[in-house]
């Protein structure tokens, strides 16, 4: 190249070198905008991070399965929960074939805890648990014969008790609630308490109603399903009432004289451990009755945690009972315990569903319960009717 063509050059080499150095100091300017902004995001991050409640060690140290669920609920993560031993200390969940598992014992325990304190046929009847689909109760409820005779006299026949079967069927009870993939991975939610609470309510309200009004079909027997008759004209299988004296309502004259007799149409062997059912509304217009002496006929509790009592015997509130209205039953009383018996399964089945409500997870419970009257003679009822 000759020295002309290499001074008329030079101006364009200059040039071009210009513009690189300025395109190179843009990009460097753009590289470092960009890491002091992720600095700040980097910043920001921990910074939420360290205000954020972290997952108890301690609970880890002695319940280790904790991290294992709670990986699993939070993003199905099953690896943690296979490696642990089923037979150690605290843990009885297993994992099922088709993604369930059954809810560790802390959790389970707090459910059927609420469901004691708060279901109020299931705080008075009996419960039992079982391993098979069906509860069988074996029912003595005719009397054997008996009569007077000499020495000398012949002996009749007399009558053979008959055992009566009632068989309990135990449904499936079951409650799905649901919270977002972005809450769950949040480390502070406390999940088994979520769990529990919306469980339990939904546990709560659906067994109350069977246990009191449940027609047989896909869910318990309620014991007011049964049919009604005079209280002179009683029959087993059917529930024997006494009535108030005046349609949808109490007597006007004396009416706790209905009380009185309701109480006293139940045999004395029931009375011992006898309850009265009745929801807030009606528990509302008896509370104002009072005795011949002006005093209240209702007594509330002194000790917390007791049931108020009615002329002594305590008082059940249960909701799903009817209100006092025209041929209403709107008051039971009895020996519940001997009247009425729950059956169900110990175990409750969690199963994730992450798919099918996005981006909500789906929470599937279940658990199987059954209930029936098993002892006609032992609960009696209120009818707010003439006759």
């Amino acid at each position: 190249m000759t020295h002309e063509a290499q001074t008329d050059a030079g101006p364009e080499t200059k040039s071009a070198l210009s513009g690189f150095l300025t395109d190179f100091k843009s990009f460097q300017m753009e590289i470092k905008n960009r890491m002091t902004e992720q600095d700040e995001r980097i910043g920001s991050l921990s910074r939420k991070s360290a205000h954020r409640p972290a997952l108890s060690s301690a609970a880890e140290l002695v319940a280790p399965h904790r991290k294992a669920i709670d990986a699993y609920l939070r993003a199905g993560e099953d690896a943690a929960l296979r490696a642990l031993p089923l037979e150690g200390k605290g843990m009885t969940t297993g994992i099922l074939a088709d993604g369930g598992y059954l809810v560790d014992p802390q959790t389970s325990d707090r459910i059927m805890g609420v469901l004691r304190a708060a279901s109020s046929i299931r705080s008075v009847a009996t419960v039992a648990e079982v391993e098979a689909g069906v509860y069988d109760v074996l029912v003595d409820h005719t009397d054997i014969g008996a009569g007077w005779t000499n020495e000398a006299g012949s002996v009749s026949e007399t009558d053979t008790p008959q055992i009566e079967r009632i068989s309990i069927p135990l449904h499936e009870l079951s409650a799905s609630p649901k919270a977002s993939q972005r809450l769950l991975d949040d480390s502070a939610f406390d999940i088994e308490g979520w769990l529990a609470e919306r469980i339990a309510d939904r546990f709560i309200r659906a067994e109350n109603a069977a246990f009191v009004n449940g027609d047989g079909v896909d869910k318990p027997t309620g014991f007011l399903s049964y049919s009604t008759l005079p209280n002179d004209n009683w029959a087993w299988g059917n529930l024997g009432y006494i009535p108030t004296g005046t349609a949808g309502d109490f007597s006007s004259v004396d009416p706790s004289d209905a009380i009185v007799d309701l109480i006293y149409s139940l045999g004395a062997e029931y009375r011992v451990n006898a309850s009265f059912v009745m929801n807030s509304k009606t528990a509302g217009a008896v509370r104002k009755m009072k005795d011949a002496d002006g005093r209240f006929l209702w007594a509330e509790s002194l000790v917390s945690g007791q049931p108020a009592r009615l002329m002594g015997y305590p008082v059940v509130i249960s909701e799903d009972m009817p209100d006092i209205d025209v041929d209403a039953v709107a008051i039971a009383f009895g020996d519940f315990g001997a009247g009425y018996t729950i059956a169900e399964r110990p175990d409750l089945r969690v199963m994730r569903d992450p798919f099918s409500a996005k981006p909500h997870v789906l929470f599937y419970a279940s658990k199987r319960v059954g209930g029936d009257v098993t002892d006609f003679a032992a609960i009696k009822l209120l009818k707010f009717a003439a006759s």
